[in-house]
Parts: structure tokens; sequence; C-alpha cells
């Protein structure tokens, strides 16, 4: 067994240590490196006297700039060389702890039992390991390629956040005479509509501590010529919190002190849109009425011609046609005068390129920025009925018109996924080719690259169960949150089926005090999954002794202690014992019972309290209580189950969420 852990674990997350994690280590000292470097350069340039010569100055202006851009260069490469580690832990620093378990249930006497109900767990762990190095490995590239771009055009792919403007600043602290004036580097924040501006003192040397945090209302802002200052690069900005005593900061650049001048209201400004990050307007095409004419008009033409076309949407028409044909139909004057289903002028290909192209051109995709993270999120976990509920009701908080035209189009991909056979086109595939379309964040980054297959399940869903989705109002898993508090503070997350409250269930580890059902033999404890987790870490043997009478068996309970959770150290162990019957026990029960320590009999249990549901559930197992808002529950107290009560409700006994009822 020793030497399995060695061969199996220990070696591979060592080996993985040393040439992984130290690659990172490695390149992490040469970026701190470089870092004290350009930054001690940068330091030294600015210290520079405007009164040096314009041939010096120009010539250290040029060299500062190199350095900037070799110092920009290494951050991405070091940027990029972090998400890479991210992404390898997840596949080869678990897969030796897969290799792990799998040796150790081998080697154990109850093996197999336990390797039976680990299985699911384990066939989706081997799933989403290869799925992880398949998206790592489909993704590189793209990261990749995000990263030349980045590297091209950097304020393109600026961070959008809440503030207008955000960066590092020199602040001039002055000191009394004569020891002068400092420079402190601050890394600065300003939010023009509030006029705060927040600065925060940063050591860029490694170890350096941050300094506290200071807020300031903005009055106003005034450049500094070379004149009046012996640095370049300067402005004065006033606060209200210091009437007459300005701030007087210095930036990197001409260009960086324009764009702080711009956005905090200076008198001498350069144009530039600070609050978007998509500065670039991404097509003319509208949710209005031409925009829907060009639609249907492009589908009637579709479904008459080509339906039965193989590799339909996946076959890309000629750019510069599919071009002039958008062009055409987006202009009220020719519109009316293209005839697609008719004329053979225009291909199918290109006119399904042509849908493809007005969709991605419009300002923002149909299922909306706001709702991207909304609609990738169920996509991501859940059983699938979950997923079709929650993605159904967020589809009915879309604006209208993005409804209407996201009907028209999910209705079409049906009708083409129906003639599958004919053309090629499943459902899978239309997810593919419309994932990207129908849905994109709102900035390309690493995380959205990891995304793209989430978006596909999503637009799968809606094809699937277009008729439900877009004919049918969402269901009554999803009201509106009542007025009475959702859930005690330490209360732990469940998986709800409502809009208001989208937590995880808790996952049930063992099974709860439930009389079995009469049967002349006792059968062995079901196995259940939740959610692709592992819901039960122990089950009863087959050869388990039978009781020997049909008497006996209506006596046997499962039975769990139902005391304080935190005191039991054999939380996620069952017992499967006999209550009253005198018989003795076979030398297989006796075995169990050493394993797995009885627990308090039902006469032990402390008396419980009544409950009310404030919210509905549906039981998601036979040991789990189905019950609407306003149900009483009898004898409710504390489950072994973290997070769960057990109570009865209409003579039937079970668990309740917690976080679903309230005390009476």
């Amino acid at each position: 067994m020793a030497l399995s852990v060695t061969e199996t674990l220990i070696k591979p997350l060592e080996k993985f240590r040393k040439e992984q994690l130290g690659a990172v280590k490695e390149e992490k000292k040469r970026f701190d490196k470089e870092t004290e470097k350009n930054y001690s350069s940068l330091e030294k340039h600015l210290n520079m006297s405007a009164k040096k010569k314009e041939a010096q100055i120009l010539e250290a202006d040029n060299q500062i700039e190199q350095n900037r851009k070799h110092f920009y260069e290494l951050l991405l490469v070091y940027v990029c060389k972090l998400q890479e580690i991210q992404e390898r832990k997840k596949f080869e620093f678990v897969e030796p702890v897969l290799s792990f378990f799998q040796g150790m249930f081998a080697f154990y006497h109850q093996g197999y039992e336990l390797a039976k109900d680990f299985n699911h767990y384990k066939m989706d762990l081997q799933i989403n390991i290869q799925n992880t190095r398949n998206r790592f490995e489909g993704t590189r590239s793209e990261v990749e390629d995000l990263m030349n771009k980045t590297k091209q055009n950097p304020k393109k792919h600026k961070r959008a956040n809440q503030f207008t403007m955000e960066g590092y600043l020199y602040v001039q602290e002055k000191r009394p005479a004569p020891f002068g004036s400092s420079w402190i580097k601050h890394y600065c924040m300003y939010m023009k509509e509030s006029k705060k501006f927040t600065m925060l003192p940063f050591e860029h040397r490694s170890g350096g501590k941050r300094g506290e945090l200071e807020v300031y209302l903005l009055q106003n802002c005034t450049k500094r010529n070379t004149d009046s200052i012996d640095r370049r690069f300067c402005f004065d900005m006033e606060v209200i919190e210091r009437p007459g005593m300005p701030f007087t900061l210095q930036a990197f650049s001409e260009e960086d002190r324009n764009m702080w001048f711009e956005a905090l209201d200076g008198k001498e400004t350069v144009f530039l849109n600070l609050n978007k990050t998509n500065t670039q307007k991404e097509g003319s095409a509208q949710l209005d009425k031409i925009g829907f004419t060009i639609l249907r008009k492009c589908i009637s033409a579709i479904e008459k011609r080509g339906i039965n076309d193989q590799g339909l949407y996946r076959v890309v028409g000629v750019s510069s046609k599919v071009q002039r044909l958008l062009n055409l139909l987006m202009d009220a004057k020719t519109c009316d005068e293209v005839d697609l289903e008719g004329n053979t002028e225009w291909e199918v290909k290109t006119i399904t390129s042509t849908v493809k192209q007005y969709l991605r051109s419009l300002p923002e995709p149909l299922m909306t920025y706001e709702l991207h993270g909304e609609f990738i999120t169920p996509a991501k976990s859940g059983s699938p009925e979950s997923r079709v509920k929650v993605i159904h009701s967020f589809v009915h908080k879309l604006p209208e018109k993005n409804k209407e035209m996201l009907d028209i189009v999910v209705k079409h991909l049906a009708n083409v996924s129906d003639h599958a056979k004919k053309n090629l086109m499943t459902v899978a595939n239309l997810g593919v080719v419309f994932g990207p379309t129908l849905m994109r964040p709102q900035e390309e980054t690493v995380a959205g690259l990891m995304d793209l297959k989430f978006q596909n399940i999503v637009v799968e869903i809606l094809i699937e169960n277009h008729e439900k989705i877009f004919h049918m109002l969402p269901d009554t898993y999803f009201p509106e949150p009542m007025p009475v508090p959702i859930s005690p503070p330490n209360a732990p997350p469940r998986q709800s089926r409502r809009q208001g409250q989208r937590n995880k269930r808790p996952v049930a580890v063992y099974n709860l005090c439930l009389e079995l059902d009469d049967s002349d033999n006792l059968s062995p404890a079901k196995e259940y999954t939740h959610s692709g987790s592992m819901d039960s870490l122990s089950s009863q043997s087959p050869t388990t002794a039978a009781p020997t009478s049909p008497e006996d068996t209506e006596k046997n309970n499962l039975i769990t202690d139902c005391g304080n959770p935190s005191s039991d150290v054999h939380s996620s162990m069952v017992s499967w014992i006999n209550l009253k019957s005198t018989t003795a026990q076979s030398p297989v029960t006796t075995n169990l019972s050493f394993l797995f320590p009885s627990s308090a009999t039902e006469t032990d249990r402390p008396v419980g309290r009544k409950a009310r549901a404030v919210y509905p559930c549906e039981a998601e197992h036979s040991s789990e209580l189905s019950f609407q808002t306003g149900a009483v529950f009898e004898d409710v107290h504390l489950s072994r189950e973290p997070g769960w009560l057990e109570g009865t409700l209409n003579g039937k006994r079970g668990l309740i969420p917690q976080n679903y009822v309230q005390f009476l």
C-alpha cells in the first residue's frame, strides 16, 4: 500500500511541484526583478530635470518607452503562465489523487462496496478531468491570441469597472523646511458621477506594505507647466476636504496626464470616452422593424429552399456577398426589392451567413450582456430539469424585443434540427454555431473563453424546450421572494428551484431515520445520486442477514443519531438494527455493528417542535418531503445532515431543508 501511495500519489505530485510550480516560481522571480528594475528606471526618468537638453530628454523618453514595452510583454507572459498553472492544477493535481483513491478502495476489505458508491463520482471526475484537459488544449491558442491582441491594443482591452479613470500617480508630499518634498506612488481611482477621488499608497517592491485608503471629493483640476515645477507631466488637484492645499500629482506620460485631465474635467481636454470599454461601434444593426423583416425574410427563404442542405449554418458564404446582401436588406429602399425565395443569385449559404452576421452586428447580443452570467450559471451545474427551469425564468426577463426575436430564431433552429437526418445539423451542432452568436460576454477575457461550451449548452436547452420556454410562463418553482427571512445567517445553502433563491441544496451523505417499507426480506440500502455528487458513502452489504419473519421486518428501522452533529465523529455512518426483536444477529451483522456504531433509539430522541414552511419544495429523493408554502410540520428537530431538519407531515416522516421553514 505504501509503495502504491508513493508511485500513484507522492511522486506525481512531487513532479508537478518541481516541474510546474517551480517554473512559475522562477517566472515570478524574473518578473519581480524586472518590475523593480522597470520602476527604478521610471523613477530615475521622472526625476530628470526639465531643463536638460532636448536631445537628452528625447533619448531618455525613447529608452523608457522601450523599457515599458519590454516590461509589458514580460507582464503578459507572466499572467499567461499563472493562468496556465491554474488550469493545469485541475487535472495534473487531481489525477494522482484520483489514482490514489482507486488503489485505496481496492486495498481495503470493503473496497468493493465503497467503490460502487464512489463509482458515479469517479466517472464524473474522469469526464471532468478529460473535459478540462481538452478545454485547456483547445483554448490555449485562443488565450495566446487574446494575449497578442491585448499586447497590440491595450486600451481596447482595458478592464471595465465602475471607475471613470484609474491608475498609478505620484503624489507630492511636502515636508517642513528644510526637508523639501517627496514623491510617493499611489494607486488612484476616480468616479466622475460622485466626484470621488480615491488614493491608496502602494509600494511596488516585493513585500511592500499598502497604506490606508484616502477618499476625497474633487473641486477642480489645473495643469502644471514645467516653468512652475521641475518635473514633467504634473497637474494640481483641489479637493473639498483640503481648501487651499491642492495635491500635486505626476502622471507617467503626457498621454496619461491628458487622460487624467479629461476625466477630472480639467480646462485643457483631450477627447476620450473613458467610461466605455467598447469604443468601436459593433454594428449598425438594430432590433427594429427592418431587423425583424430581415430575419423573417431570410428564415422563410432558408426553410423553403435549403432546410435539407447538409451543413446548414456550418457552411459559410463568401464574405463579400454576405455583406452586400446584408447592406441591401438593411436599406429600407431596397429591402422589399430583394427576392430571396425565387432568385437563385443568392445561395442558401449566403443567406444563412447573413442571418448570423446580422445577429452578430447588433449593439449587444440577443440574450444581453446583463443576463449573460445568469444564463451561464445553471449550465455549469444542476440537474437537466433545474437547468430548464432557471433558463426558462431568465428568458422571460429579457427585453420584449429581444425575447420576440430570440423566439423567432430558436423556433427556426428547432425546425432545422427536426431535419437533422438530412442536413446533419443536430441540436448540439446548432448550439456550437449559435452559442457565440446569441450570447457573448461584454469583455473578451480568458474566463469568457472557458465559458464557450456553456453558451452552447444554453442554446441547446432553448432549442430542445422551445415550446415550453417561449409559450409558457415560468412555473411556480420560481415565485417572487416572500417578505420573511430566507434563512438563518449560518444556514447551509440548498439548491432551490425558485427564482428568488438559487442556492444549493445540502448534500445528503447518509440516510434518514425512516421505517423501511413492509416486505418479506430486508432489502439493502438504496444508492442514489444528487447533482452528480456522492451522496451515500456507505450502504448495507447484500450479505446482511434478513429477519426471520415478516413481523421482524416491520420492526426494522434505519436509525441515525439526531443529536448534536458536531459531537458525532461517525456522522456519515448508518446502522441497521432491530429495535424489539430478540433474535440473535448473524456474524455478518455483528461485524457491521462493529463498523457502524448503533445510534440512539426512537424513544431516546428529543421531543421536536412545530415548524411552518415559508417556501415550497419538491423532493429530489424518497427520504425528503415535498410541501407547499404554509405546510405545518410536527416533531421537528435537527438532523445529522448539516442544513437539514427531520419532521413529520401528513403522517410521513422525512428530511426538510432548514432554510425553508420557520419554527412556531
